[in-house]
């Protein structure tokens, strides 16, 4: 049998339930990614104030009644620009990942399925991708197309593919090994047949794991790129320019620069976490372990 189970059959397994509820790492990584969620779609129906709304004779107030977390530089509210910042963590993390997910995924499918040459050459392709990471890419696809949060997402995503690729590759020679892949062989199943039926159901639990860790890698990636100005342009709030335009104001209102820096972090803690968990949990070795 495969080391993995079908998602499926993990989560309906008996206790599944009962083990994600003691699982600590999963519980709070759920919880802090529920409220990431919760905070980018409540900023779509209600926000204390408009986050593009300057004021500038309430420049630097402190966090009161009124503005819960204070006001920037030019006098906006900071509650406010985080929960509606939270929508283009989201944006970019599943747009990104989507990418890295469906191109990578089916990459690995058809290098391990086909092997040979074919498996070769996209696993050489993989390696000359990794040579551009995300920042560079962004920079680079900035000079040509300029700065904007597509052409982050689209740096972000050719970012994820090599990785999934070769994750997804590497799972799938091991489940292309089993006994039951070659029953379905042997029972006049194609190629495009098993790998459907058999081989990407059981390597989908290593596929999700590896989505929420890069869904955080994701949204650091978006934070840096905004931070230098390649990524969510103005008047859009977004973290990453929340933590640059806090940076000259480090004496005068260092809270400009925790706030926003504190989202990433409980963000970027909680999808790790959610993660580790997932691991654990869909995995039964690690399971029966528990």
């Amino acid at each position: 049998m495969s080391s993995i189970l079908p998602v499926g059959a993990a989560v309906a397994a008996p206790g599944f339930r009962q083990r994600a509820l003691r699982h600590r790492s999963f519980v709070i990584g759920a919880v802090l990614t529920a409220l990431l969620l919760l905070a980018a779609g409540l900023s779509y129906v209600w926000t204390p104030w408009s986050p593009y709304e300057m004021d500038i004779a309430a420049k630097l107030q402190p966090p009161s009644s009124a503005h819960w977390l204070g006001t920037d530089v030019y006098g906006r509210d900071v509650a406010s620009q985080l929960l509606v910042g939270a929508r283009a963590s989201i944006l970019v993390g599943v747009i990104a990942v989507g990418i890295g997910l469906v191109v990578g995924t089916a990459l690995g499918l058809l290098a391990s399925a086909r092997r040979g040459w074919i498996e070769e050459g996209i696993m050489r392709l993989t390696d000359f991708s990794l040579a551009f990471p995300a920042i560079l890419s962004a920079i680079m696809m900035t000079a040509v197309f300029g700065p904007g949060i597509v052409n982050a997402i689209v740096a972000i995503g050719i970012y994820n593919i090599p990785t999934f690729t070769r994750i997804t590759r590497a799972s799938a020679n091991a489940v292309w090994s089993r006994e039951y892949v070659a029953a379905a062989r042997a029972s006049g199943k194609g190629t495009l047949a098993i790998t459907l039926a058999h081989v990407l159901p059981n390597i989908s639990a290593v596929l999700i794991v590896q989505s929420t860790i890069r869904f955080a890698i994701a949204i650091l990636a978006e934070a840096a790129l905004s931070y230098l100005g390649l990524g969510t342009q103005p008047p859009q709030p977004s973290w990453g320019r929340m933590l640059s335009e806090a940076q000259s104001m480090m004496w005068q209102a260092p809270l400009l620069a925790v706030f926003p820096g504190v989202a990433i972090a409980l963000a970027v803690l909680g999808l790790n976490l959610l993660g580790d968990g997932l691991r654990d949990l869909l995995d039964p070795r690690l399971a029966r372990e528990r």
